[in-house]
């Protein structure tokens, strides 16, 4: 789905994650932008886009969605012998990749192709160049042992080894946008449920880096619900396991059905 924005007294402009875009790149909470049409059709959308610009006197881009689209998807990896360098900053890595997805490169290790289940493995372990603040890379031997190895074939890749503690700074990012300040639970709740259906939508359309999306984005909004309510998320996930962690049930159709206690004879 394709979303036209508008951040009243600024700019029109067109999204497919509005948290994403206007939030978490532009600072925007949900209260400061209005949404002033949704369509799935992208040539609808590109020449509804200019239109509005224009009926608001706002500047009127240059492209249309549409090919401003096409032109970012083409993205020309730099491969040698030992990496692969992306034409665009750390900070910018991970959305360039999601508009890039199918994309393949020659490399030493053979021919890499991009899918959406790689792009947490690379937002991981790629680095900035140190030549070009602009560019960054990922090394090709590791980046084939994790998935094109046919020798692994089979085997679980082995998780990040990440131990930052995200929630603190999930705080501090949305203390600075004012979203503590403006915002309020019952907002962070529909962003919830505007998030969920981002989920439902790519998990039907097998959409795996959408998924992965969505399910980070719904963190980000829990973790400033619970802080809105006054409890930290870190708290609410023990709560929750403490309660499931002896929990006994079984799998039917799918689901975890918890064991129920007998009922006491009187």
């Amino acid at each position: 789905m394709y979303y036209i924005y508008h951040i009243i007294g600024k700019k029109i402009g067109v999204t497919r994650n509005l948290y994403n875009r206007v939030t978490k790149q532009q600072g925007y909470s949900s209260d400061e932008y209005k949404v002033l049409l949704a369509s799935e059709d992208i040539d609808e959308i590109s020449t509804k886009e200019i239109e509005l610009q224009k009926s608001y006197g706002y500047k009127v881009d240059r492209q249309t969605y549409k090919n401003l689209i096409k032109s970012n998807q083409k993205m020309k990896i730099n491969a040698t012998e030992q990496t692969s360098t992306f034409p665009c900053p750390l900070s910018q890595l991970e959305s360039k990749l999601m508009d890039n997805l199918d994309l393949s490169w020659e490399t030493s290790h053979g021919e890499f192709k991009l899918t959406g289940s790689m792009i947490p493995w690379i937002m991981a372990n790629a680095k900035a160049s140190m030549f070009n603040s602009s560019r960054s890379y990922i090394y090709n031997k590791a980046f084939f042992e994790a998935f094109f190895n046919s020798k692994h074939e089979g085997e679980e890749i082995e998780p990040r080894n990440d131990s930052t503690d995200y929630f603190p700074l999930i705080r501090e990012w949305a203390e600075k946008r004012g979203i503590y300040d403006k915002g309020n639970s019952h907002t962070q709740y529909i962003k919830l449920m505007e998030e969920a259906g981002e989920l439902a939508k790519a998990l039907l359309e097998n959409n795996e880096s959408e998924a992965i999306d969505a399910i980070g984005d719904m963190v980000v909004v829990l973790t400033n619900l619970a802080e809105l309510r006054g409890y930290k998320i870190e708290d609410c996930i023990a709560c929750a396991y403490g309660v499931i962690k002896n929990r006994q049930g079984k799998m039917i159709n799918g689901t975890f059905v918890k064991k129920s206690r007998p009922s006491k004879v009187l």
